[in-house]
């Protein structure tokens, strides 16, 4: 049973279930898939500032924040996508689409979400705070650039990446050059990702004229795919070699290696529901790296 179902059976949430349930489906907490493929790279960027387990007080601001700003993000998203999320299959009965959460209701919560996260970075550093004014920025105009550029997916990923400095810097009070690494390997395995992501709304997109990497590449999607997860190993095995990492670091990154051809596999066909499997197992990418970056500190 998830912890949704477990909720929903609360005898005083029950009651209110009804109400709630669009708000929680706008914010995507029944489908916690993105808030992992955040929150992983996030927790890269604790230990490897910490050199070891982050202080407790970052952890649960980082770890909150990314709930925060994930949802924040699905929100907006929502609110970009009103007038064209009614002709695309996947997505045709979200709640800003049946009319279960308004457009104003939409725009309350994202600021709200906004706000809330605003106070947790309040109780880090200035270097954390004035980065998260960027980050803000990013997560406010990523829904609008499907509209205007085929690479939405690059914003995305500079959009999630961020909180990879933010962390660093909440952690450590510093940005060394090192911590673009993680941002580069970050950036370009969102885009990969997503990428497959964007596969499984290809053709109605088109249909729409909204735009993706997935058009972009067309015939050379998988290809594209295989060439940016490269990038994001090639960048992760560069920053194991600048921190004289051990061998339990390669041995995540080795494991990531073996789920990203599987990823291929079930992409194969270029259908949705491999598209869509391909991009629900990349989370546990992040989860190869972590753990290989908990043993190495060790």
């Amino acid at each position: 049973m998830t912890s949704i179902q477990s909720l929903r059976q609360h005898p005083i949430l029950a009651k209110y279930w009804p109400k709630i349930t669009p708000f929680i489906e706008l914010m995507r907490l029944d489908k916690p898939v993105g808030i992992y493929l955040l929150l992983w790279p996030t927790l890269w960027a604790l230990w490897i500032a910490a050199k070891g387990i982050p202080d407790i007080s970052v952890l649960i601001i980082f770890t909150l924040g990314v709930f925060l700003m994930r949802s924040a993000g699905c929100v907006i998203n929502d609110y970009a996508d009103r007038k064209v999320d009614g002709h695309v299959t996947r997505t045709v009965n979200r709640p800003l689409i049946t009319g279960a959460v308004t457009s104003k209701q939409a725009l309350v919560l994202f600021f709200i979400l906004l706000a809330t996260s605003f106070v947790l970075v309040l109780f880090t550093n200035t270097l954390t705070i004035q980065l998260s004014f960027a980050g803000a920025a990013l997560a406010a105009i990523y829904p609008y650039m499907k509209r205007h550029t085929h690479l939405p997916q690059v914003f995305l990923g500079a959009a999630f990446s961020w909180a990879i400095p933010m962390a660093f810097a909440a952690q450590a009070d510093e940005l060394p050059k090192y911590v673009w690494l993680i941002y580069m390997a970050n950036l370009s395995w969102t885009v990969a990702y997503d990428t497959m992501y964007a596969m499984v709304d290809r053709d109605d997109d088109i249909k729409i004229g909204v735009k993706s990497t997935a058009i972009l590449f067309a015939d050379a999607d998988k290809v594209m795919i295989a060439i940016l997860q490269s990038v994001t190993i090639f960048c992760l095995f560069l920053l194991g070699s600048e921190l004289s990492l051990n061998a339990f670091y390669y041995l995540g990154l080795l494991i990531a290696i073996g789920l990203m051809i599987y990823q291929q596999w079930l992409i194969r066909a270029r259908d949705r529901s491999g598209c869509f499997a391909g991009f629900i197992n990349s989370h546990w990418v992040g989860v190869a790296v972590l753990f290989g970056l908990i043993l190495a500190y060790l």
